[in-house]
């Protein structure tokens, strides 16, 4: 056993509304470890970072942070103290400098004016003791997904942090960038650095961890040496059961005489002159599933956007959808046609947060006959309706009547899944179905697809995830820089590291290679 530099002691977290998020948990963080929290989304691993970090405080227990008892009255006391946190979604001001992103509400000074060249001279040299090949004077707006991550762990290291928490931060990255930032991390262990290492990506979990922590249903289920535990064993303590985790068996295929849900033919967007979706073209045929893999920012949302009419610019060339040109037409219009959408914005996008379940869960159908009398909504069928889906769906929540805004992020990404699911659609756009939420809710999410799309439906599916996109898809686009990069006829014919060198533009593929996205 090392030296314990953080130490939770019965620490409960009850909300006002009796919510009892964490329940007397017990855990020692050692100084120089990279430690894993992990649980399904609501399992209260939130709640515990945001205590660890000063953003709310314990309802009762113990905190010590280096043999002393803390009592954290905001984020900025922790930080003082030496703990920074990487947030899923990072906290940078795009058009700011990397400089001045870092040492933003702590610059050296010159007299009282600020020192900007020791400014720049203390990042640079921070940047390059960690190998994060930085330009500090770079404005962080025109830095890739990758660089930025490594700007918020710059902030953190500029204010002498000794225990890091990073929510997530593989979610946007390619394998060779998650490869580099693991290095990265083992470095920072070797300089005597703790790392708090949140992630629903258990093989990853397994590759970074000397310990991990499981939190289910907001109680502790133990702390881990990792090679004493298999991912089984790992899955099982975190839902409370074993993972039917292949997908090849919930998988047939039919082409349904090569008919097409959608087609998509040079579409091309600008945006302050310059091409943000490049003459793109592809179909998607009826029973099956086309992944768009790419590194966030190279025009997949937006392309997405564009097909299910929510753009906010113009844009050239055609839309089809079951056979009707629907370049023109509005989203409700495009529904008509047979659309459904899974938005990868589900708080912004996907609900209308301060109403209950049951009217979110309805909301891009409410007008269907069943749901409706001649001159008022029928009650009784949309509670039927709202019951079976948060029974179907395993929507954790008291009611239907439950606020969605206050479920957890997987269950609500539950609502909204079956909402479009129910829609019985013959395209399905699912922008990033599972981002951020857990294993449970992924693999009923996955399922929900390969149900459409053994049904007949066509599913443009666009992730991140290229284990989700290799492992669901039958075929696989790649998208840089507003282009198609590559195109793949047989997703189980190609490796994630082979996706990421498209991804990073590192390779690209003839125009006739490409051309199959659209006539195969």
């Amino acid at each position: 056993m090392g030296e314990t530099i953080l130490k939770l002691d019965n620490v409960t977290k009850v909300y006002g509304n009796g919510t009892v998020a964490n329940r007397d948990i017990n855990m020692e963080f050692e100084k120089g470890e990279i430690h894993s929290i992990v649980g399904e989304n609501g399992a209260g691993k939130s709640t515990l970072m945001k205590i660890i970090f000063g953003i709310e405080a314990p309802s009762s227990g113990q905190i010590y942070y280096k043999n002393q008892e803390i009592h954290f009255a905001s984020s900025m006391d922790a930080i003082r103290s030496g703990i920074g946190m990487v947030h899923q979604h990072f906290m940078l001001i795009p058009s700011f400098s990397v400089v001045d992103n870092i040492i933003l509400g702590d610059e050296p000074v010159k007299g009282i004016f600020l020192n900007r060249k020791e400014a720049i001279r203390m990042t640079q040299e921070l940047s390059d003791k960690y190998d994060f090949e930085l330009d500090v004077t770079a404005k962080v707006s025109t830095l890739s997904v990758a660089k930025r991550q490594k700007v918020e762990i710059l902030k953190t290291l500029y204010r002498n942090a000794e225990l890091i928490i990073l929510d997530e931060p593989t979610s946007v990255l390619t394998p060779q960038e998650t490869e580099k930032l693991f290095k990265q991390l083992k470095y920072f262990k070797e300089q005597g650095h703790t790392i708090l290492f949140i992630s629903h990506k258990l093989d990853e979990v397994k590759q970074i961890s000397d310990r991990i922590s499981v939190l289910r249903n907001g109680v502790s289920r133990g702390t881990y040496r990792n090679e004493d535990l298999t991912m089984e064993q790992l899955t099982n303590l975190i839902i409370g059961r074993d993972l039917e985790n292949d997908m090849d068996e919930f998988k047939t295929y039919d082409d349904y005489d090569n008919e097409k849900a959608l087609i998509v033919k040079n579409l091309t967007m600008k945006h302050n002159s310059r091409n943000i979706i490049d003459d793109v073209s592809f179909a998607v045929k009826r029973g099956e599933i086309l992944g768009i893999a790419g590194v966030e920012g190279n025009g997949q949302m937006d392309l997405v956007k564009c097909i299910a009419g929510l753009q906010e610019v113009k844009y050239e060339g055609q839309i089809n959808i079951c056979g009707h040109d629907v370049s023109n037409l509005n989203i409700k219009k495009r529904r008509e046609h047979g659309l459904a959408y899974i938005p990868e914005d589900r708080m912004g996008d996907g609900i209308a947060g301060p109403l209950p379940i049951k009217d979110n869960i309805i909301s891009s159908y409410y007008d269907a006959k069943e749901l409706n009398k001649p001159l008022f909504m029928n009650d009784k069928a949309i509670m039927e309706t709202s019951n079976r889906l948060i029974n179907d769906f395993a929507v954790k929540t008291e009611d239907a009547f439950t606020p969605i805004a206050s479920l957890s992020g997987g269950n609500i990404q539950k609502v909204v899944v079956a909402r479009e699911y129910n829609s019985n659609p013959e395209l399905m756009l699912a922008e990033q179905p599972t981002h951020g939420i857990d294993i449970g809710s992924a693999e009923l999410v996955h399922h929900r697809l390969i149900d459409l799309r053994n049904n007949g439906s066509g599913i443009l599916l666009v992730s991140a995830d290229l284990d989700e996109i290799i492992n669901l898809s039958d075929r696989i686009l790649v998208m840089y820089n507003g282009k198609i990069a590559a195109y793949f006829p047989d997703a189980n014919k190609v490796s994630d590291s082979e996706l990421g060198m498209y991804m990073l533009g590192a390779k690209t593929q003839t125009a006739e290679e490409i051309g199959g996205a659209l006539n195969d």
